[in-house]
């Protein structure tokens, strides 16, 4: 980011803060004022010691410990206009405002730099997500292809969505997925799985060949594959259990979490006993081939939210009769990899998603609802389409935030050349 950027994005949130500084000064002048003007027998001082507490709430120490130095000398003229500085009562007084100002100033001075560590850790994901996630080209063959990536809330953290798109000799192959996990962790993951796509994407020789050298890379030995195992087991028993309660206000459409218990979760749930920040994680993924003759779609589903096809007839949802395991779980059970294929024709869309897309929640609890807003689309275009759907799933959660990162792309055919007469000079 350009370091203009950074100073006028910091001077726009150091301003509330400033303004903010004649709340404690205002409260030190008020509790002065009213303790010179009342009985001698009231002692209004103890209440100077909330200046400082409430600068440390959004003030760093520097700025605290003025404001407590400030409240320190209030108390002082307040005692050498009612008496005297050396009085037991006074000096009491002084010497608690003093030893306040002291610890909220500290407590401040932690904060900021624990501040100061989340961001810079942010900004090393951020930066190490923008190196993974390469721009997808707008036009690969006969396709016109737009994507977008929203980040989750300043407060969350990174997670591990991932896409990428590769031209073949006969045409197009793209991958979208989402690891399990967050933070740094979570984006290696996803690095290694772009790098794996990269590279074999031009080699294998269709997509169940491909999806099984991704498996090889995310679970490169056995015992990383029992470990795996294990967790989603564990998991899934977990899940079940859950599922016997009813859900508050159903599951989204098309989530990987709704249609295959322990499939989808790219999260630790809390109080997950399958689940373990430093076990081995698995990715789901959705992988399309499209070639640049005919009108098909070939879909390999690895446990990620269905793809949806926007037609001239309305919206459909691309399910697979047969989905794989994530990648990373392939050991969990015997499963045949199988290619299936839709019809594709010239003029349609096909909508990839993360699950960061179908969980975003409104006020009331309830899901996006992304099938319905893509039919009610009637623009044309990729770029279009993810405009729209971006600013109304983020019009469709409370804070216009998101709480996990989410990703689309989307893909167009287009029409094929009319032939050219051969009678045309």
């Amino acid at each position: 980011m350009d370091l203009q950027v950074l100073r006028a994005a910091r001077r726009r949130s150091l301003a509330p803060r400033h303004a903010l500084l004649a709340v404690p000064l205002a409260m030190i002048a008020l509790v002065t004022t009213g303790d010179l003007l009342v009985p001698p027998d009231v002692h209004l001082g103890p209440f100077l010691a909330a200046a400082p507490a409430v600068t440390a709430s959004f003030a760093g120490p520097r700025t605290t410990g003025s404001i407590g130095a400030v409240a320190v000398l209030a108390q002082v003229v307040v005692a050498m206009v009612r008496g005297s500085v050396t009085d037991l009562n006074h000096t009491f007084q002084i010497i608690t405002l003093l030893l306040i100002s002291v610890f909220v100033t500290l407590f401040a001075h932690l904060r900021e730099v624990h501040e100061k560590q989340l961001v810079q850790l942010r900004s090393v994901a951020e930066a190490a997500q923008q190196v993974v996630l390469r721009p997808l080209r707008e036009r690969l063959g006969p396709l016109r292809v737009a994507s977008v990536y929203l980040a989750a809330a300043a407060d969350a953290r990174i997670g591990g969505d991932l896409y990428a798109a590769a031209r073949t000799s006969h045409g197009s192959r793209l991958i979208i997925g989402d690891v399990r996990g967050k933070g740094l962790e979570a984006v290696g993951d996803a690095a290694l799985v772009l790098g794996a796509f990269r590279a074999a994407a031009h080699q294998e020789a269709d997509l169940p060949s491909l999806v099984d050298y991704l498996e090889r890379a995310v679970a490169p030995d056995l015992d990383q594959a029992h470990q795996s195992q294990q967790s989603f087991q564990a998991h899934q028993a977990h899940q079940a259990h859950q599922a016997a309660e009813p859900p508050r206000h159903g599951s989204p459409i098309g989530s990987g979490r709704a249609r295959h218990p322990g499939l989808g979760p790219e999260d630790a749930p809390e109080g997950d006993p399958g689940f373990d920040d430093h076990s081995e994680a698995f990715i789901t993924a959705a992988l399309v081939e499209i070639p640049d003759l005919g009108h098909s779609v070939h879909l390999v589903n690895c446990g990620h939210p269905p793809p949806l096809l926007l037609r001239h007839e309305g919206v459909v949802t691309l399910e697979v009769d047969h989905p794989a395991p994530p990648l990373g779980l392939a050991g969990l059970a015997e499963s045949q990899l199988a290619t299936q294929s839709f019809p594709f024709e010239p003029g349609d869309i096909l909508l990839l998603c993360t699950d960061g897309v179908l969980e975003a929640r409104d006020e009331a609890g309830d899901f996006y609802p992304l099938a319905e807003r893509a039919a009610a689309w009637n623009g044309t275009g990729p770029h279009a389409l993810l405009s729209y759907l971006r600013e109304d799933l983020l019009a469709h959660t409370p804070t216009g935030t998101l709480g996990d990162d989410a990703a689309m792309v989307a893909i167009e055919r287009l029409a094929e050349p009319a032939p050219r007469d051969a009678s045309t000079p």
